[in-house]
C-alpha cells in the first residue's frame, strides 16, 4: 500500500456521537491541526466551544468554517479567544467556568540536548506542561461544584516512549502524563475525569514543520523524513488524521466514557506494540 492509499484509508468520522448539548468547552491550540478538529468535532455535539489560540487570523479561519458547517442540527456555538499561554495566569483565569477542558497547545524543535536552546526548553515546558496545570486549576472549581467535568490532555506517543532530539517536547509530554493521572486520581470523587490521548505523527502544521529539523538531524533527505523516520515504529504506515484524534477526545468526553480516567488512549498505529 502505497502512502496516499494509506491515507486514504483512514476512517471517515461518523456524525453521531455523545451529546454535548449544554456543556461549555475549552480547547487551547485551537487554530489548527488537532485543536481545530476537535473544537469543530465537539461543537458539532452539541457544546458551546470557546477556541483558544495566539494565533488571530487562524482563529477566524475556524470560526468562518464553523459557522459554514451545517452538518449537524444539533451543532453549539463557537467562539474565538486570541491567548498567548505564557501568560499562565491568563490561562488560569480562562480555564474558569467550563466543563471541558481540552489541553492541546504545542510547540516542538528537534535537536540534540547539546545543541537545544535553554529558552527554548522553558518555552516548551511552560506552554505544554505549566499552562495545562493552570488551565486545569482554573477549571477544577467549576467542575467540582457541578459534579460534572472532563479534561482530556492531548499528550503523545511521546509521552510513553522517548525518541532522540526532541528533550523539551518528551520531557513535557512525560510530565503531562502525570498531570492527567493526578487530576484523575483527585477528582474522581467529584465527578470529573481526566485522561490523555497518544497520537502517534498527526498531519498537522506541527508535523510539516518537523521535516526540515528530522531531515538535518538524522543527515537525510527531507522526503526520508516520514518514511524513514515519522512512520519507522509504526504498524500502519500513514499518518494520522486530526479529525481522528478528535473522535477520541469526543469519545471520552461523553457519559459512556465516565468510568475512563487516569487512562491513556493511545492512537499509535502500533508503536508502543514492540
Amino acid at each position: 500500500m502505497t502512502q496516499t492509499d494509506a491515507a486514504a484509508a483512514a476512517p471517515v468520522p461518523h456524525p453521531s456521537g455523545p451529546d454535548l448539548r449544554g456543556r461549555t468547552a475549552l480547547v487551547t491550540g485551537a487554530a489548527g491541526g488537532i485543536g481545530r478538529a476537535c473544537a469543530l468535532r465537539l461543537a458539532a455535539a452539541g457544546a458551546s466551544v470557546r477556541a483558544l489560540d495566539r494565533d488571530a487570523a487562524a482563529l477566524a479561519e475556524l470560526a468562518a468554517a464553523h459557522d459554514a458547517d451545517t452538518g449537524t442540527a444539533r451543532a453549539g456555538d463557537l467562539r474565538t479567544e486570541v491567548l498567548d499561554l505564557t501568560d499562565l495566569d491568563a490561562a488560569e483565569r480562562a480555564g474558569a467556568g467550563v466543563d471541558i477542558l481540552v489541553n492541546n497547545a504545542g510547540i516542538q524543535l528537534v535537536r540534540p540536548i547539546e545543541d537545544f536552546p535553554g529558552e527554548v526548553f522553558h518555552t516548551v515546558l511552560t506552554v505544554m506542561l505549566e499552562a495545562p496545570f493552570r488551565l486545569i486549576k482554573g477549571a477544577l472549581p467549576h467542575m467540582y461544584a457541578s459534579g460534572w467535568g472532563r479534561i482530556v490532555n492531548i499528550s503523545s506517543v511521546h509521552g510513553l516512549r522517548a525518541s532522540p532530539y526532541k528533550s523539551a517536547y518528551v520531557a513535557a509530554k512525560h510530565g503531562l502524563e502525570g498531570l492527567s493521572k493526578t487530576a484523575a486520581l483527585e477528582g474522581a470523587a467529584h465527578g470529573v475525569t481526566s485522561n490523555c490521548v497518544n497520537p502517534a505523527f498527526v498531519r498537522t502544521p506541527l508535523v510539516e514543520k518537523q521535516i526540515a529539523d528530522q531531515a538535518a538531524a538524522h543527515g537525510i533527505p527531507a522526503e526520508r523524513v516520514v518514511t524513514e523516520v515519522m512512520l519507522a515504529d509504526t504498524a500502519l504506515k500513514r499518518l494520522l488524521e486530526p479529525e481522528e484524534v478528535a473522535e477520541a477526545v469526543a469519545y471520552l468526553c461523553g457519559p459512556q466514557a465516565s468510568f475512563v480516567t487516569g487512562s491513556s488512549l493511545t492512537l499509535d498505529g502500533g508503536w508502543t506494540a514492540h
